[in-house]
């Protein structure tokens, strides 16, 4: 459901954090395409395992857990939404979707036709009659059933499919972001900068100086320290230096590990914010609030967007 709870988050962050803007709804035909290309950099069994993972977890907050549109509580007494309990269940098993908003988990991965679906696939719903959003995210858990935060009577349960007409009649689609979430196998060079960014995303502290030996960083300190940590030298922890570092990359050619540019004022070719690419639309953004990942989709991080590099 809609949470009441983004608008107070996204304000606070604004300033301090960027993503990118919002891009189109991608259609059913061009998502066909994608989910029928082989991802051979994953196998099956390592998907598999951690659908599972995702599903025990799912599983042991039932009757743990409340329904709230307007309070995120990871931690006990639970409170969740039925996008932000999915979030909390990927994010716990090493997976980040970088947002609580089922309209932008509806524009990662790829597409799934329902016949085709498999563990781990998140399932969207529309009973709203206004607008083209979705309302409600599940996921899928196999046997033609899924696990949500239904509501504030239900909260987390298991429904099968076809058991009621909400289920049949406001399906809208299915999206599958495992394995494009995961690292590669073997893992890239890109793989690796993300995975030092979110290792050291709770252990360091945000600073207006940079001290590794106790961690703290400035934004830009923060990325040269992730990327010297991954065998990258950029250098510099100079953000419009760092902006000049590398190759250009298009918005639409962005891989995983390359940098992302963002202004104060739009229009402007001052950089006031770099963020690391994760992959899949994410971002991992180093600011004074501290280290958050997000999504590109949301208007102001479009108007403030200055340009990408690629560094290694």
């Amino acid at each position: 459901m809609k949470k009441q709870f983004l608008t107070t988050s996204i304000a606070l962050t604004i300033g301090l954090s960027t993503f990118g803007g919002i891009l189109p709804a991608t259609n059913q035909a061009m998502d066909v395409k994608a989910a029928t290309t082989t991802n051979v950099q994953h196998n099956d069994q390592a998907v598999a395992a951690k659908a599972d993972q995702l599903i025990q977890t799912g599983k042991s907050l039932i009757g743990q857990a409340t329904y709230s549109n307007t309070v995120y509580k990871p931690t006990y007494p639970y409170k969740f939404s039925c996008a932000s309990f999915i979030m909390y269940i990927f994010e716990k098993n090493g997976v980040d979707l970088a947002t609580y908003n089922e309209d932008y988990m509806i524009q990662q991965g790829t597409y799934v036709p329902r016949n085709q679906l498999q563990k781990g696939d998140l399932l969207f719903f529309k009973s709203k009659t206004t607008g083209t959003d979705p309302d409600h995210v599940g996921m899928y858990i196999g046997d033609n059933k899924m696990i949500h935060m239904a509501d504030s009577k239900q909260n987390i349960v298991i429904s099968d499919l076809n058991s009621k007409p909400y289920y049949t009649d406001n399906y809208v689609s299915a999206r599958r972001v495992l394995p494009t979430l995961l690292p590669s196998n073997p893992a890239t060079k890109g793989d690796t900068i993300v995975q030092n960014a979110f290792d050291y995303k709770d252990k360091v502290t945000m600073s207006t100086t940079n001290d590794e030996k106790n961690l703290r960083f400035t934004g830009p300190g923060f990325v040269n320290y992730v990327y010297k940590k991954s065998g990258v030298n950029l250098g510099t922890t100079n953000l419009k230096d760092q902006m000049n570092l590398g190759t250009t990359v298009s918005r639409n050619s962005l891989k995983k590990g390359d940098l992302v540019f963002f202004n104060s004022v739009p229009g402007s070719s001052t950089p006031s914010q770099v963020a690391i690419y994760a992959g899949d639309q994410r971002l991992i953004i180093p600011s004074s609030s501290g280290i958050t990942t997000r999504v590109m989709f949301v208007d102001y991080y479009n108007q403030h967007y200055i340009k990408a590099k690629r560094v290694f």
